[in-house]
This record gives structure tokens, C-alpha cells and sequence, in this order.
């Protein structure tokens, strides 16, 4: 029986769906603990004071922000390593195959903030969370597709992927340059100091880990200091992770390097986030607070905004000889796939932290409401336009050039 359970185990966990389930489980028992008796002990929880301390020098935080500025910094880590190897030697090498996505990416990200601001434009505070609907949360994105099985073509695969990618590059320079606090200068200096401490270390072709690591926790605590979010940190420290050995052109450190984190991200950064930042406690919600603008804005910028501006974008640049609709893919699994980009949960959740922590202001109950609804609306519709719009089979040849046609 034993057996038997490992084995089921074991096929949960290799399934490509498993990440967004595991984060939507993470995500439904924060809700649970949240409106239970064991609320108080979870915000305890999450409020507990973490130090570290050598002298004078120290980083007290309490955990929620522990988990947000340092267990997300890996997950960025990991983002960089993918858009290093895609940009080196992915689909994203091949100038045909950056276009649709890119072009939609943008769309994705410019449309939902409109409307988001639409709603909370004339509220300064309100107004900080424009890039919440921005962002694209490909691990929930993937799962939903993959519960279709091989009715999906793999350009279709490959266009979600390539987006979501870019949606993370825009993500990345949101937080930069809009989620930024004040600049300590002498912070920032040993920030600039470890980049080419890390160049030097690449140049030379170093393939051991613990170098990177050294200088990268260095790094990361430069950054949390200076006032750029430190999760920033992780990316920089992607781009100098070498991509081949000059040895074995066969291996690739970054490959490797990539793999051993997926798992540890996928099971444990993410839902360890999504359980930290997803308890929404339901008590006293009223319909004035269901319709906040707040909410609104979010919500409707998720489900309305990203399908109207990554479609429209991507149909503008087809019907402009830009680029062409991926081999396998039509209007209307374009469309379905669109709606799937609604679903914003991780990344909308981080970037909705960092636009309301600092504001004094308890708008963080409206923000998560407005991201669960729209990612929930986004990936119900998504499913079920792409479930039958799709043929019973792919008939697709599996074609790793497939974007480009």
C-alpha cells in the first residue's frame, strides 16, 4: 500500500500540471486558515520577526517579507536563467518567433493598466497599482492548458510561453523603475561592484556554483539596502551564470543549473508565496467593498484587459505583414489563449505588495480580491473557449520551429 501511495506521489509530481494545481492548493488553504479559527495564528505567523545580525550591520524583516524579498528573489533567478537560455538558444533566438509574442506582450501589459487607472486614476494612492492586471502567472497558465492534453499544439505552447516571458521582462522594469524607494547610494555602489566580480568569473569560464551564489547573496543584500527591490537581484545574477563549458560544448551550466531549480520553485518558492499572500479573511465583506474600484480596476483589467490588448495587438501586427499566426494556431485558439493571460495570480500578487505595503493604507484585502477574480474568471473562460475550439487531436507537427511557421 505504501507502494502504492509513493507511486501516485510520484506521478502527481511529474505531471506538467502539478505546479498549478500545488499553487492553487497553496492559494485555497490560505483562504481556508484565513477565515478559520486559525487566523490569528497566521498573521501571527507572518508577522514574526526575523534577524540577522553581524555587529552593527543587520536585515530585520518580518517573515511575510522574508518570503517576499527573499524567496522570490530565487524565483526571479530562475526567470532569468529561462530568458537567458531562450534569448542564447531558445525560440527566442530566432528573430520570427519574437515578434507575435512580443508585440502581444505589450498590448497585455498597456491595456489592463488603462483600465485599471481608468477606475483609480483620480486616486493617487489607489493609483499605485496600475501594473497589478499587467502581469501573466504562467505556471497557472500552463496548468489550465495542460488539463486539454495533446489537443494543443505546441506552437501554441510556445506562443503562452514566449509571452508570458516577455510579460516577465516588463515586470522586471516595472519593479525597477515604479517599486523603487529611496537610493542609498553606497549600497548601490556594491551592487555595480559584484557585477563584474561576476563578468570576470563568467569570462573565465568558472562552471562551480558556489562563486555565483557568494557573490549573489552579496549582491541581494546591496540591493535590499539600496531601496531597489532585491528580488532584481536574482536576474542580475542570471545573466553571468556561463551558458556553455568551454571544455564540454555538450554541457551547459546554465541548463543544469536551471533544472535543479525548477523543482524547488515550481513545489516549494511559489506555493510557500501563494500561501503567505493569499489569505483573505471574508469576514464583513460587504457589496461596497466587492465593487471598490480597487477590485474593479484589477479584476476587469485581468479578464477584459488582457484579452482585448494582447489580441487586438497580435491581430494588428498579422494583418500588417509583421508577423504571421503561428502553424496550428487560428483566430479562435488565439483568442481562447489571450483569456488565459488573465490569469495574473503570482506575479499580480507581487507587484500588488509592493505597490501597497508602504502606503499605510489597508488596500491589500481589495487588491487580492480583484486578482482572484479575475485569474479565476480568466481561467475558467480560457478553458472552455480553448476546450472547444480545439480539434480532438493535435494535428500539429511537433515542430520545435512551430512560432515561426
Amino acid at each position: 500500500m505504501l507502494n502504492g501511495i509513493n507511486s501516485l506521489i510520484s506521478g502527481f509530481f511529474r505531471q506538467d500540471s502539478a505546479g498549478g494545481i500545488l499553487l492553487f492548493l497553496s492559494a485555497f488553504m490560505a483562504m481556508v486558515v484565513a477565515n478559520s479559527a486559525l487566523e490569528p495564528y497566521y498573521q501571527l505567523l507572518l508577522s514574526t520577526p526575523v534577524e540577522i545580525r553581524v555587529g552593527a550591520f543587520e536585515i530585520a524583516k518580518p517573515l511575510l517579507l522574508w518570503i517576499n524579498d527573499g524567496l522570490m528573489a530565487i524565483f526571479f533567478f530562475l526567470v532569468g536563467l529561462e530568458l537567458k537560455r531562450e534569448l542564447l538558444e531558445g525560440e527566442l533566438s530566432d528573430r520570427r518567433n519574437i515578434i507575435l509574442p512580443g508585440v502581444g506582450a505589450i498590448g497585455g501589459m498597456a491595456v489592463p493598466a488603462l483600465i485599471y487607472l481608468y477606475f483609480n486614476g483620480a486616486d493617487p494612492v489607489a493609483a499605485k497599482g496600475w501594473a497589478i492586471p499587467a502581469a501573466t502567472d504562467i505556471a497557472f497558465a500552463l496548468g489550465v492548458l495542460t488539463l486539454l492534453g495533446s489537443r494543443v499544439p505546441v506552437s501554441l505552447k510556445i506562443f503562452l510561453t514566449s509571452l508570458a516571458i516577455f510579460d516577465d521582462i516588463g515586470a522586471i522594469v516595472i519593479v525597477a523603475l515604479f517599486y523603487t524607494s529611496k537610493i542609498s547610494v553606497g549600497a548601490l555602489i556594491v551592487v555595480l561592484i559584484c557585477q563584474p566580480i561576476l563578468f570576470i568569473l563568467n569570462k573565465r569560464n568558472v562552471l562551480s556554483y558556489s562563486p555565483y551564489i557568494f557573490i549573489g547573496i552579496i549582491m541581494w543584500i546591496a540591493t535590499l539596502k539600496s531601496g531597489v527591490h532585491a528580488t532584481l537581484a536574482g536576474v542580475i545574477l542570471a545573466m553571468f551564470v556561463p551558458m556553455r563549458s568551454i571544455s564540454d560544448s555538450n554541457y551547459s551550466p546554465l541548463r543544469a543549473l536551471e533544472h535543479d531549480l525548477h523543482a524547488v520553485v515550481v513545489f516549494c518558492v511559489l506555493p510557500v508565496f501563494a500561501f503567505a499572500n493569499a489569505g483573505i479573511s471574508l469576514e464583513g465583506i460587504t457589496a461596497e467593498k466587492l465593487l471598490h474600484n480597487v477590485p474593479i480596476g484589477i479584476a476587469l483589467g485581468l479578464f477584459v484587459g488582457k484579452q482585448i490588448g494582447i489580441f487586438s495587438f497580435c491581430f494588428l501586427s498579422v494583418k500588417l505583414n509583421l508577423t504571421k499566426l503561428p502553424e496550428g494556431m487560428d483566430w479562435s485558439t488565439l483568442y481562447g489563449t489571450t483569456i488565459l493571460c488573465g490569469i495574473g495570480f503570482t506575479m499580480s500578487l507581487f507587484i500588488g505588495s509592493l505597490a501597497f505595503e508602504e502606503t499605510g493604507v489597508n488596500l491589500l484585502f481589495d487588491e487580492r480580491l480583484g486578482i482572484m477574480i479575475g485569474s479565476l474568471v480568466s481561467g475558467i473562460v480560457g478553458y472552455l473557449i480553448l476546450r472547444t475550439r480545439l480539434p480532438p487531436h493535435s494535428l500539429v507537427k511537433k515542430d520545435s520551429n512551430a512560432l515561426g511557421g
